[in-house]
């Protein structure tokens, strides 16, 4: 079991991967550095493996595939995972395994937002979409994650061994941010420098398509980690519009003594529709009641795990 590892997910980065790899072996020279490549056609491999990284393959496409397997094959005490394109820097992992190590914490955010990130990235649909989802997430969950799509993060065993992951793309970030909200996990902000990508490695980011994903991302899992917030607002929806449909009924019944029955009927479907919404968020509340206790076992047995595997 290591100590410390760093988890490299790549795809086509040989122009940055030597530099990302040789950065962190020298900032914690005592950690595993595991470079997983989603194949790579420009050699990312044989450079990572060069400078010195464990190098494994993951052949299905897409971060969240490779993160997935990350996570089930690399054992340790601590984890940092950062992308390969040389955007953070390494001298802030330290501090991030400290936190991990030393103050229990299960996700140490690299907040890129608080520092240099509006002046170094250059594309400003990428700026207005981290600040909406931090908005929205911060707003759905009552929380203060400062930056919700950073790269570099750190990870104690307990979460990287009880995470699901569920994204196969760029969404991951999102579902590890809000997988840590729901179920209670400490987290903590670290201030970290930003740098943009140089300008001979694009990004792999298309804004629109992974932007709408992400926000897909955050109502998704706000449906079903807080089904009764999320369904009695839909009843409330329904209720509304059914409402809408009634007064003019009722409206007409009075004036005239003449009932619509069709608009009358549209307007009963709705509230059914509305008090069936209200029932089945109670109904899955209670359901993730019970998965949020299995959970908390489940983090017990890790607990145990870890210090098994330390004691050996």
């Amino acid at each position: 079991m290591d100590k410390v590892a760093i988890l490299i997910p790549c795809y086509n980065e040989a122009k940055t991967i030597k530099k990302v790899v040789e950065d962190f072996k020298r900032e914690l020279p005592e950690a595993t550095i595991y470079v997983y490549d989603n194949n790579s056609k420009d050699g990312t491999d044989k450079i990572a493996r060069e400078a010195g990284a464990v190098v494994r393959y993951e052949t299905r496409q897409g971060k969240g595939n490779v993160i997935r397997t990350m996570f089930r094959e690399i054992d340790a005490e601590a984890y940092i995972m950062v992308d390969g394109d040389d955007t953070y820097p390494a001298e802030s992992a330290k501090e991030m395994v400290k936190a991990v190590l030393e103050e229990n914490v299960d996700m140490v955010v690299g907040d890129r937002l608080s520092s240099t990130y509006f002046k170094e990235n250059k594309r400003p649909f990428h700026n207005v979409g981290n600040v909406t989802v931090r908005a929205l997430i911060n707003r759905i969950y009552k929380s203060d994650i400062r930056d919700v799509m950073t790269g570099l993060r750190a990870f104690s065993y307990k979460f990287v061994k009880t995470f699901p992951v569920m994204s196969k793309g760029f969404e991951l970030e999102t579902e590890m941010t809000i997988h840590c909200l729901d179920k209670n996990m400490k987290t903590k902000n670290i201030i970290i420098e930003y740098r943009d990508r140089p300008a001979d490695s694009p990004s792999k980011l298309n804004t629109i398509p992974d932007g709408i994903k992400v926000i897909k991302t955050i109502f998704g899992f706000y449906k079903n980690y807080k089904p009764m917030e999320f369904f009695t607002l839909l009843a409330c929806l329904l209720s509304i519009i059914g409402l809408a449909f009634f007064v003019p009924v009722f409206i007409d019944f009075l004036h005239r003594g003449v009932v619509k029955i069709p608009t009358l009927v549209v307007s009963v479907l709705f509230f059914l529709c509305a008090v069936q919404s209200f029932f089945s968020g109670m109904t899955l509340d209670n359901i993730i009641k019970n998965s949020k206790q299995t959970f908390e076992m489940r983090l017990i047995d890790c607990e145990r795990e870890l210090k098994d595997r330390k004691g050996k």
